[in-house]
């Protein structure tokens, strides 16, 4: 089965129930926050900021406090739905936000009751851009995770009160002057500086940038541009084009995350007689083709891992830009490199590409099309599928790494197929289904060769 091709704010920020999430920057930050709380109700909704009076209709219920004893009426855990909480309306219509002793004090509630708490955490005026002031923003250190939300219809827009709140910062952090059209590399630089979008997030936080507004295909494909540069700071970086806090109404069009490649290259090729890593393929050797396309994808990380034959492998790769992992038990199966290429990987990465070493004739337009599939669904697997069968290269959600735990043997990733649904590629090159054996199967996969 397909796993929907829309998303949630709560999968594309793989969120839980335990997590806590601030939201700061401007262009979506209240619309983003009470949609991700009706995906995940029951949740508490609050803020360290003013919230305006016509917002609090967003939640359910709205409870007002002004001391730790106004919180007690939540900890039965009774709420349903989307409960806010803040302080008393205050003039010109906007609320108190919490202090650091009622936001502890809500946060143990939330925990005891086990609900998600979204906490808004800054201000920016309607402006759909902001630089923070010296105060900005009021995060709380319990957060988990830090949404930096960004309006996409400031773009192509003067640098001016207009548009951007807090102008004056804006364009020290961005090197642009006041009146300035505002581009893409602006927003991002804004972003990516330890005073702008990065600031005040706690020590361990995830950091996620929503990239709100791209109500055009070519802010969509602008936004995707971005997202490349931003992954060097952030954990995710999401486009979307959320309208209202109803989850019918938004849209999250894309989740860009850290992706990386495993290429298997450890096997003994008993069957073959020699090495098949080193059968040559448009005049290189299979692992060589194998790693250059796989780097042509420009994946955030690369992970050659060896076996037998490895000192061989490793000469011929050895000036590429990856990383190579020695597998030492081998000879217990294509499930034991697998489990040694996921080792190797970082907590960030959001997917991993497995590889085939046999196979040099994949093309990097099917790797395109596994990571473009992913990107917009977030699916659990994704894979080719040629001639009615399945294919490889196989790319697997990070959802999926630690079923690879219980995988014994020669089964590789197949093994957990039947534990997820599969989102399939269909692909008309019937060679996608070829691998290389024995010397038949070698003069077969040649027939095919550029």
């Amino acid at each position: 089965m397909k796993e929907q091709a829309t998303l949630s704010l709560q999968k594309a920020f793989r969120l839980s129930a335990a997590s806590r999430v601030a939201f700061v920057g401007a262009g979506g930050k209240t619309t983003g926050m009470f949609q991700l709380a009706r995906e995940m109700a029951p949740a508490l909704v609050t803020a360290s900021t003013h919230l305006a009076e016509e917002q609090l209709a967003f939640a359910d219920r709205h409870i007002v406090v002004t001391t730790p004893l106004d919180l007690e009426k939540l900890a039965d855990g009774s709420s349903e739905g989307v409960t806010l909480v803040t302080g008393p309306l205050g003039e010109g219509g906007r609320t108190h936000g919490l202090d650091d002793e009622l936001l502890v004090q809500l946060n143990r509630i939330a925990g005891e009751t086990g609900v998600p708490l979204l906490i808004e955490a800054d201000g920016s005026r309607w402006r759909p851009l902001k630089a923070p002031a010296e105060h900005e923003p009021p995060i709380p250190d319990f957060v988990d995770t830090v949404v930096v939300v960004v309006g996409l219809s400031g773009l192509g827009q003067q640098l001016a009160e207009g548009y951007v709140h807090r102008p004056k910062i804006f364009a020290e952090i961005s090197g642009l002057k006041q009146g300035e059209d505002i581009d893409a590399e602006a927003i991002s630089t804004v972003l990516l500086n330890p005073d702008g979008g990065l600031k005040s997030i706690p020590v361990g936080a995830r950091r996620i940038a929503l990239l709100n507004q791209a109500d055009t295909s070519t802010l969509a494909s602008t936004a995707g541009r971005m997202a490349r540069n931003l992954l060097n700071e952030y954990d995710v970086a999401v486009v979307a084009s959320l309208q209202d806090p109803d989850p019918a109404s938004g849209k999250v069009l894309a989740v860009h995350e850290k992706m990386a490649g495993i290429i298997l290259a450890a096997g003994g090729s008993e069957r073959l007689g020699e090495p098949k890593q080193l059968l040559e393929w448009n005049g290189q050797p299979f692992i060589r083709q194998v790693a250059q396309t796989a780097l042509a994808m420009h994946l955030d990380e690369l992970v050659v891992v060896t076996g037998a034959y490895a000192e061989q492998v490793e000469e011929a790769i050895a000036d590429l830009p990856l990383r190579v992992v020695n597998n030492p038990s081998w000879q217990e199966g294509q499930s034991s490199s697998v489990k040694v290429g996921l080792e190797a990987l970082p907590e960030s990465v959001g997917a991993a590409i497995f590889l085939l070493v046999d196979q040099p004739q994949v093309p990097v337009e099917l790797l395109q099309a596994l990571v473009a599939e992913h990107r917009h669904s977030l699916a659990s697997i994704v894979a080719p599928m040629v001639d009615g069968r399945r294919g490889n290269p196989v790319l697997f959600d990070q959802r999926t790494f630690a079923d690879f735990a219980e995988i014994e043997g020669d089964k590789g990733g197949r093994a957990i197929f039947s534990k997820h649904n599969v989102n399939w590629i269909p692909w008309l090159d019937e060679a996608m289904a070829l691998d290389v054996d024995t010397l038949v199967d070698y003069q077969r996969l040649l027939n095919y060769e550029d």
